[in-house]
C-alpha cells in the first residue's frame, strides 16, 4: 500500500512490501516515480523488505521551488528509513538521478550500505553541456513539461525499445505529469552535480549497469564509473537510460543475481560482462 510520511522537512510518498531480513530501496531517475518499478517489484521481494519512494519533488510527493541539494536528497533517504525503522545495513538499486542519491548515502553512511546496483548512473555533466542544460531547465519552468518531454524521451528511451507501447506511454505520462517547476530545480541540482569525492567512500560492492541504446549516458562513461569506485564490476545490457522501465525482467535479474553474488561472497571486483535481452 503506497503511503505519505514527513520526514527531512518534505512529504515523501513511499511504498514497503515483502518480507525477510534483508532490506532493498529502489530509488527511480529523474522525470519518474515509484511506480516506474511496478514490473521489477514481484521478482526482487522474495525474502526481502523492498522499499520504494518518490523521491522529493517528483510524482506525488511534495514539490521543491529554488535550489536543492544532493546532500538534502540523501538525508529524505537516511529520514525515510529511520522513521520506518529500517537500521540495518541496506541494498539499493538505483537510476540515473537515482544512482547519486544512493552514493551519496553510502558515502555518507558506509556501515548502512549493502550493496548497490548503479542504473545508467548521472553523477556529474561535463562543462560543454552545463550551459545548455540551464537554457533547457528555464525553458521547461517557463513552458511546462508538454513541449519537451517528446525531445527528452527520443534519447532516453529510444524506437528500439518501444515495441511494448504500454511501457513507453507509461512512463510518458509520468513524466507529463510532473510539476514543471520542481523538475527544473532538480535539472539545475544536475548541472551542477559532481559526485567525484564520494567515489571512494562508496566501498560497498557495487554492480554498474550501462544501456547499450542509452543516448544520455554512453555506456563508457559509465563503465568509467564503475572504474573509478574501489569495489564495483561493471555489465552492460540491451536496454537504455530508463531501464527499470523499459526493461525490467533484466533489471530485475541484475539485482537479484548481484545481491545473491554479495550475500554468498561469489561477488569479484570489476568483471566486464554484456548480457542480451
Amino acid at each position: 500500500m503506497k503511503k505519505w510520511i514527513e520526514v527531512n522537512g518534505t512529504i515523501l510518498r513511499y511504498e514497503l512490501s515483502g518480507s525477510g531480513d534483508e532490506a532493498l530501496v529502489l530509488i527511480h531517475h529523474m522525470g519518474a516515480a515509484l511506480d516506474s518499478w511496478d514490473e521489477v517489484i514481484p521478482s526482487v521481494t522474495q525474502g526481502r523488505r523492498v522499499l520504494r519512494y518518490d523521491m522529493r519533488g517528483m510524482g506525488l510527493s511534495e514539490k521543491v521551488r529554488g535550489k536543492v541539494q544532493m546532500d538534502t536528497m540523501a538525508s529524505d533517504l537516511a529520514a525515510l528509513l529511520d522513521a520506518l525503522g529500517i537500521t540495518g545495513p541496506v541494498s539499493f538499486a538505483g537510476v540515473a538521478l537515482g544512482v547519486g542519491i544512493a552514493m551519496r548515502f553510502a558515502a555518507r553512511y558506509p556501515q548502512r550500505a549493502q550493496a548497490l546496483v548503479a542504473l545508467s548512473p548521472a553523477l556529474n555533466m561535463t562543462p560543454e553541456r552545463q550551459v545548455p542544460m540551464l537554457k533547457f531547465a528555464d525553458e521547461m519552468e517557463s513552458k511546462g513539461m508538454r513541449p519537451l518531454v517528446d525531445g527528452m524521451l527520443s534519447r532516453s528511451y529510444p524506437t528500439e525499445l518501444r515495441s511494448n507501447t504500454e511501457r513507453f506511454n507509461t512512463l510518458r505520462a509520468q513524466m507529463l505529469a510532473n510539476d514543471p517547476g520542481s523538475f527544473a530545480a532538480l535539472f539545475r541540482m544536475l548541472v551542477d552535480l559532481d559526485m567525484q569525492k564520494d567515489f571512494a567512500h562508496v566501498t560497498c560492492p557495487t554492480l554498474v549497469i550501462a544501456g547499450t541504446y542509452d543516448h544520455l549516458r554512453a555506456p563508457s562513461a559509465i563503465e568509467a564509473v564503475a572504474r573509478s569506485l574501489p569495489n564495483a564490476n561493471f555489465k552492460m545490457l540491451e536496454t537504455g537510460h530508463a531501464q527499470q522501465s523499459q526493461t525490467p525482467e533484466l533489471v530485475a535479474a541484475a539485482i537479484n543475481g548481484h545481491l545473491e553474488d554479495v550475500k554468498t561472497g561469489r561477488f569479484q571486483k570489476m568483471s566486464i560482462q554484456k548480457v542480451g535481452a
